[in-house]
């Protein structure tokens, strides 16, 4: 089979996965297959599409070079500490090199039983593979570090879950590596110090380099990591989007964002909104991942103690000073992206964005319309799409005309272009798309992907995309699919 695996994970010590062998399924039917992607990893699409090819996306036949294992994590979910949770549907085939250098790993998930799967088939069903390919794939046109999507298989079998079968299905991930927060959990919590070490290692090799050399390497992974943490959510909350479930084994050292399970963009705009059928209290609202992150990042934080320094105390005074930056780099990240989404000069203050957002969740306006609606007055469109927006057009115009004051007329309309996204991955569409699939139809999962990939494009041939759900269709709830 025609992929150059160059496995780095699998030649770390034992205790880090176990390996194991897919799972076959019955009747693999190739759904859709990411062709770009699959040129960019330096491996022939026709192949991959090729009956020799999808055996191996479905896990019905391993090709030469891989080295299949489930990845060891612990992590804490909604704030309990789960000291061990790992790969449990999911199965790291390898890594590869990329046309640009870079490494990358080819997972399956829904791949089939693991020691690490507590109970569970190991098995996917299709709509969370449907799910992921889509906002996956969104998030990388959208510019938002991710992991991609290669393919979507069918597997020709039905998956028991909670509502009755489901057709299952297996998803292909790409991801700069799969190391997350969790990974280095596993080991502090066995006290397994030069795994920690080995680990860290292994991270700084593969995503900062730069730092190895550095004279407190581990102290400056983790000023990486916070930087790329806080660049990430700062950009989610600027496109309304919700990760959901922001455990810290979906947390990722490289900065990518990982694990699209009940995740979800708003349509109207609440700060404390929350789609997730799992987050009862609210934890992973909108507004809640700033803090969020920061609470994970800490626990990375622990976990590197024994590697700051030989002395605990001057150990936690390191990583604490470290932590105690993310305020400020969350700050400016976060104000740099709305104030491009408002055309607004670098000097204008939080307080002008704060009574923006103030004012959309007053009035109950679409976050992605309304930014999407003032690009185009500030490229010198019409005010009355805009203001249609609103149920009370005083409170608009008193906003509006304090805008215009802060706004020079037509000189960061590029900003805003570039940070204003015209189609996001609706939740009502995702979820016709996840429908259609149950009944064996691809159309509507095939034409969300397609519209999806220009983001910032006007097109008259997926215009409907881009508008928010009828009451009808509003989605509440969403589901991770475990």
């Amino acid at each position: 089979m025609q992929i150059q695996f160059d496995n780095s994970y699998a030649r770390l010590p034992e205790r880090f996965y176990a390996r194991q062998a897919p799972t076959p399924v019955p009747r693999p039917e190739l759904i859709r297959l990411n062709a770009e992607l699959a040129s960019t990893l330096g491996i022939d699409a026709r192949w991959l599409g090729s009956e020799e090819g999808v055996a191996m996306l479905a896990g019905n036949a391993t090709p030469d070079g891989a080295d299949p294992l489930a990845q060891a994590y612990a992590g804490h979910q909604f704030g309990g500490f789960v000291p061990q949770l790992g790969d449990g549907r999911a199965l790291l085939l390898g890594e590869v090199v990329d046309t640009a250098g870079d490494r990358r790993d080819v997972q399956l998930k829904g791949s089939g039983r693991t020691p690490f799967s507590r109970g569970g088939d190991g098995k996917s069903a299709l709509g969370p593979v449907i799910r992921e390919y889509v906002v996956s794939e969104a998030m990388a046109a959208l510019g938002v570090p991710t992991t991609r999507a290669l393919a979507a298989v069918a597997t020709g079998e039905q998956v028991a879950r909670q509502q009755g079968p489901e057709p299952g299905g297996v998803f292909t991930r790409v991801a700069a590596s799969h190391i997350r927060v969790g990974t280095f959990q596993y080991f502090i919590a066995r006290r397994d110090h030069d795994a920690i070490r080995a680990l860290a290692d292994h991270a700084i090799a593969r995503h900062y380099p730069d730092v190895a050399g550095s004279p407190a390497p581990y102290r400056a992974l983790l000023e990486r990591v916070v930087t790329a943490q806080a660049g990430l959510i700062a950009h989610w909350l600027s496109l309304g989007f919700i990760h959901g479930v922001m455990n810290t084994d979906n947390t990722t050292v490289s900065g990518e964002t990982i694990d699209y399970g009940p995740c979800a963009f708003m349509d109207d705009f609440q700060a404390r909104k929350v789609f997730s059928s799992i987050d009862r209290g609210g934890r992973y609202a909108w507004g809640n991942q700033p803090e969020i992150g920061l609470w994970n990042l800490t626990r990375f934080a622990e976990t590197l103690l024994p590697l700051l320094a030989d002395v605990e105390s001057e150990a936690i005074a390191s990583a604490e000073q470290v932590l105690q930056g993310y305020s400020g780099q969350f700050s400016a990240a976060f104000g740099r992206r709305f104030r491009a989404k408002l055309g607004l000069a670098a000097e204008v203050d939080g307080e002008r964005i704060q009574a923006c957002l103030d004012l959309l969740e007053r009035q109950q306006v679409d976050f992605t319309l309304f930014f999407g609606r003032l690009t185009d007055v500030a490229r010198g469109g019409e005010v009355e799409p805009l203001r249609a927006l609103f149920s009370d057009p005083a409170a608009f115009e008193s906003w509006f005309a304090t805008w215009k004051d802060d706004t020079q007329s037509g000189a960061r309309v590029d900003d805003m272009r570039a940070a204003n996204p015209i189609r996001i991955p609706r939740n009502h569409r995702v979820e016709e798309a996840i429908q259609g699939a149950y009944r064996g139809d691809y159309a509507a999962f095939h034409r969300l992907v397609d519209g999806l990939a220009s983001p910032y494009t006007a097109d008259d041939a997926y215009a409907d995309l881009e508008l928010p759900p009828q009451p009808e269709e509003v989605v509440h709830q969403t589901f991770c699919g475990t």
